[in-house]
């Protein structure tokens, strides 16, 4: 589990706890508790009770929403400084959607009642968590534009020029990429399945625009590839 320094180390970067001093960041502290979550275990699931809001301290989770056949749309990964159910505190509805772990995390818990505590004392705070939740509109907005003007072809190239950026590593025939998603994960994250995914990987290393090395892919001409995810 984190340090107690660590801990305070974390809600310093939490953006909806801006402006707090470090005395009441301590304070805050101890209202929280820490939950501990393994790869793809649950946090909570769309149409729960709201509880309270989630800060991730360490690892990843990912927000999605299932449909009755079982396929999912990732809505966001939020990682180590940021918040997770902050909109039903305000409307007093459930969970909008379903949150799980993407890799072993620490979470920091706050109950509704301890967060309703925080708000009175610190007007400031309902600001903070207005701009998270603006924040989480835009992604949502972008998801929305996604789905509706951008084909899965383009949808797909965009992601592996996304991981190719964070991850990639220059080589003398092009920008190496190993994946950290399986097939139906990466159908998760642009809205279709893993049939179309593993298909639309195979008409892409036909075409020259990857190569498959196990784990890995080689992207030659990662210009083009970029030229596509821009819909050209």
């Amino acid at each position: 589990m984190l340090s107690s320094e660590e801990r305070l180390q974390v809600l310093g970067r939490v953006p909806i706890f801006a402006g707090l001093s470090a005395a009441q960041l301590r304070a805050l502290d101890g209202r929280l508790a820490a939950r501990r979550f393994a790869r793809d275990q649950v946090v909570f699931e769309e149409g729960q009770p709201a509880q309270g809001l989630y800060v991730v301290a360490r690892g990843a989770v990912r927000i999605y929403k299932s449909s009755p056949q079982g396929r999912e749309q990732v809505l966001a990964i939020e990682r180590a400084g940021n918040t997770v159910a902050e909109i039903p505190l305000f409307d007093g509805g459930p969970y909008p959607a379903s949150v799980s772990a993407v890799e072993d995390s620490d979470l920091l818990f706050l109950s509704r009642q301890d967060f309703e505590a925080l708000c009175r004392e610190h007007p400031e705070v309902p600001l903070q968590v207005l701009a998270a939740v603006g924040r989480r509109l835009r992604q949502l907005v972008a998801i929305i534009e996604e789905l509706s003007f951008r084909t899965v072809r383009h949808r797909l190239a965009a992601l592996l020029v996304e991981q190719a950026s964070s991850s990639g590593k220059e080589t003398g025939a092009g920008v190496e990429v190993t994946l950290s998603l399986t097939n139906q994960e990466i159908a998760s994250r642009i809205g279709t399945v893993r049939e179309l995914v593993s298909r639309t990987l195979g008409q892409f290393e036909s075409s020259g625009l990857l190569e498959r090395r196990g784990r890995a892919l080689l992207i030659p001409d990662l210009e083009a590839l970029k030229a596509l995810a821009g819909g050209e």
